[in-house]
């Protein structure tokens, strides 16, 4: 089968198309005859091998399959440790989600693992409260377009994007912001309190890090709430301080999407149960950010790391 390999870690140039024997499906894993896979930005990580999880050589990347298993089930797929940039992958059994008819590939690619993180960010990392306003940084990616459209479905008073071009700025508006702003505003603190009408912010998505994450937190109002989930500037933010959420009666959260499977209740299938929902319903949907052969893949990381991208971006193995 054509796959993506990886044998050294590095940026782009690392990944190299290759023929490899078809998977085998072990105990508890599902066969998956992939029709597109997802491409996310933590696979650039993956790539040179700074992922929360480290990665063991080689590997063929991606995290998320979309497919047909042999007995015919239409299904989206979460692999374990990659394998998805490929014509067939494995997955377990237990990550894998029966895909509604009537809902296609990249709705299904856009929810498995953003929407879940969204989900979650939402609903169990900041328990949003009706009223409360939302700062979704990236608000043009694959989770903040989505977590845009959950905020103002469940409630929130006000909810402001952050995102780097007009372009990207003007679909965080078209997807129910009430306001969208620059990314790289200098004084990010008084340029999200000047967008929440002189008030300090309840809630922050920050996927950005270094010195986004500092000033979202310098916004926070009493009780607000940050919520950590990737670091795409690929910088640390400063140490947090203890003592000063305490005297500010605010909270940091780091939330990633693995840990959710081990929650009792199975609470990323109600996720995705819910998130399934509210696409046949027309109230939620994934915005399309391109699609990529196997010999573009290249491409797709350069793209993902200068942060030209938004929506969604799929891989076709097939082409």
């Amino acid at each position: 089968m054509r796959a993506i390999q990886i044998t050294e870690f590095g940026g782009p140039e690392v990944l190299t198309e290759t023929e490899l024997p078809d998977p085998v499906a072990g105990p508890g894993e599902v066969l998956i005859d992939v029709s597109r896979a997802g491409l996310n930005y933590a696979d650039t990580h993956q790539a040179e091998n700074s992922y929360l999880s480290k990665t063991e050589l080689p590997i063929v990347p991606g995290g998320e399959i979309a497919g047909m298993t042999s007995n015919g089930r239409r299904v989206v797929a979460l692999t374990s440790g990659g394998g998805g940039y490929a014509q067939r992958a494995v997955a377990p059994a237990a990550t894998t989600f029966d895909v509604p008819e009537g809902v296609d590939d990249l709705t299904a690619l856009s929810l498995v693992v953003q929407g879940a993180t969204a989900w979650l960010l939402l609903r169990r990392s900041v328990n949003l409260l009706e009223g409360e306003s939302v700062v979704v940084h990236a608000a043009a990616g694959g989770v903040g377009s989505i977590a845009v459209q959950l905020a103002k479905l469940w409630g929130a008073g006000r909810v402001i994007a952050t995102a780097s071009t007009d372009d990207k700025r003007k679909l965080a508006l078209d997807l129910g912001a009430d306001v969208a702003i620059s990314s790289t505003e200098e004084n990010m603190t008084d340029a999200l309190k000047e967008a929440n009408n002189g008030r300090r912010v309840d809630i922050v998505l920050d996927m950005a890090g270094g010195s986004v994450t500092d000033q979202s937190l310098a916004a926070l109002a009493p009780f607000g709430r940050l919520a950590f989930y990737g670091m795409a500037s690929r910088e640390k933010p400063s140490p947090v301080d203890p003592v000063k959420l305490l005297g500010r009666s605010t909270a940091v959260i780091g939330m990633w999407l693995p840990h959710a499977f081990r929650l009792p209740g199975g609470v990323v299938h109600r996720a995705m149960d819910e998130l399934f929902t509210l696409v046949l319903e027309g109230k939620l949907r994934a915005v399309p950010g391109g699609e990529y052969g196997m010999s573009e893949v290249r491409r797709a990381h350069e793209d993902l790391r200068a942060r030209r991208t938004s929506g969604k971006l799929l891989l076709d193995p097939n082409r």
